[in-house]
């Protein structure tokens, strides 16, 4: 099926179900149609509905618990009641169980139409509010990506290129980098950017967890699906999902997502209906996916169907004339937040910060640029301003002859001094790097540091 509007008429007399089917029929619905409380709650069991039109004297369950039933199994469709005039109060006291509105008998097929548009504008705005509140749209255009070097260059004309076109993309480059910046940057560069921009973190979840997020559930599809439930990619319909960290997901969701890519349906968990879904797929990852094909880790065939477009996010450390614009943008950023009087960054801190490796990339570039400012009582950011760890690393940085040794020092000599200030505490260390905590276990395997000790 398609993602066609659903709608159930529940109404034990068969001429009026049968002349509400046809109605609503006419106006692009896909109608649906049950005698009575029953054997309404048990097609709402199988099938997410938008609307559902419910009389309140129905037989086998009474108005009121065929709602309760309703908002329990989908608590996103939106219940209308069919009222006779005799039973105003029992509609109203629908409404105080979350019913949307009602409408009296004799019916009125006008005003049937009309109240089943405004009942599905109200669900659209509530959801597009929602979006809205997730992620403005002014705060993802490419003015918010900050940087002029040649490989950041590269990378616009990539985005440029791409954001008009259907195109999977596949975005590569380490933690902190800015995926997900430009996975916004052509999603609202595009066509699509009045439609939802739906984020899934695959690295976050266990795989059937995400499997569930992302794919939706049945009530009953397994321990503690209590309720049908839309998944991530139906809500991105119309839109893009990007799908961050891939490189985390095991084979069977591989293989699902793999299904997905090719032929653009889904069945829910526990479903039997396949539907239709119109997605932009940009997917993300820090892992090196060629290695992980050849160690059996990752589908060479998805690898290609998410892969049509590729762009590879430089290190901040490989477009160190960037560092000084980051670090003014952010400094004006949370100098306004924070409504603090901080202009500018000293010649001394510029120096400092553009001889820092940044292994946290962007991100931990913003995290000390907003502790700085936010810690500071001068007018401009000083050498002082920042943490005496950041500054010995840096310095160490210098003092190594050797470039590569210099770089993995470097690092390898910060990461344990912050270790070392959050006394062993991995959470505090990744929150003082600017980094998450996977990423810092991956950068303690990467230059052999034991985060069990706290010593250097």
């Amino acid at each position: 099926m398609t993602t066609q509007t659903t709608v159930l008429v529940v109404d034990d007399d068969p001429t009026t179900y049968r002349l509400l089917r046809e109605v609503l029929a006419q106006e692009g619905y896909q109608v649906e149609t049950a005698g009575g409380g029953r054997e309404a709650v048990d097609k709402a069991g199988t099938i997410l509905f938008d609307v559902v039109l419910l009389d309140v004297r129905i037989p086998d369950l009474n108005g009121v618990e065929v709602l309760r039933e309703l908002k329990h199994l989908s608590p996103e469709t939106v219940v209308i009641m069919m009222t006779a005039f005799g039973s105003i109060e029992t509609a109203i006291e629908t409404i105080q169980e979350g019913a949307y509105d009602y409408i009296s008998k004799p019916l009125k097929l006008n005003d049937v139409k009309l109240t089943v548009r405004r009942a599905l504008d109200h669900k659209r705005l509530l959801r597009e509010n929602l979006q809205l509140r997730q992620a403005l749209k002014a705060q993802h255009q490419m003015d918010n990506i900050v940087g002029h070097s040649a490989a950041m260059l590269e990378v616009y004309k990539i985005v440029a290129r791409v954001a008009s076109s259907m195109s999977t993309v596949l975005i590569q480059g380490e933690s902190g980098t800015g995926k997900e910046l430009i996975a916004r940057a052509i999603h609202y560069n595009s066509p699509r950017a009045e439609q939802p921009f739906v984020v899934v973190d695959c690295g976050a979840l266990a795989e059937t967890l995400l499997e569930s997020e992302l794919f939706g559930h049945m009530k009953g599809a397994f321990t503690g699906a209590i309720a049908n439930k839309k998944g991530l990619l139906e809500e991105a319909n119309g839109g893009t999902c990007f799908l961050d960290e891939m490189g985390d997901i095991g084979p069977l969701l591989q293989a699902r997502l793999l299904r997905f890519i090719q032929e653009r349906r889904i069945r829910r968990i526990g479903g039997r209906e396949e539907i239709k879904l119109d997605v932009r797929v940009i997917a993300a990852t820090n892992k090196n996916l060629k290695t992980l094909i050849t160690d059996g880790k990752f589908r060479e065939d998805l690898f290609y169907r998410l892969s049509v477009v590729s762009i590879t996010l430089p290190p901040l450390r490989d477009r160190q004339e960037d560092i000084s614009l980051l670090a003014e943008y952010f400094l004006t950023k949370y100098a306004l937040r924070n409504q603090k009087n901080v202009s500018h960054i000293s010649p001394q801190s510029l120096k400092l910060l553009c001889g820092y490796l940044w292994p946290g990339n962007v991100r931990e570039l913003e995290h000390v640029i907003e502790q700085a400012v936010a810690l500071t009582t001068n007018p401009v950011l000083l050498p002082e301003d920042f943490p005496p760890e950041f500054q010995e690393a840096t310095t160490a940085s210098h003092d190594t002859a050797e470039v590569s040794s210099s770089l993995r020092e470097g690092v390898r000599h910060h990461i344990c001094r912050v270790l070392k200030r959050a006394k062993g505490n991995k959470k505090l260390t990744a929150q003082l790097l600017g980094i998450n905590r996977r990423t810092l276990y991956r950068l303690a395997e990467r230059y052999q540091i034991d985060l069990g000790s706290v010593e250097e």
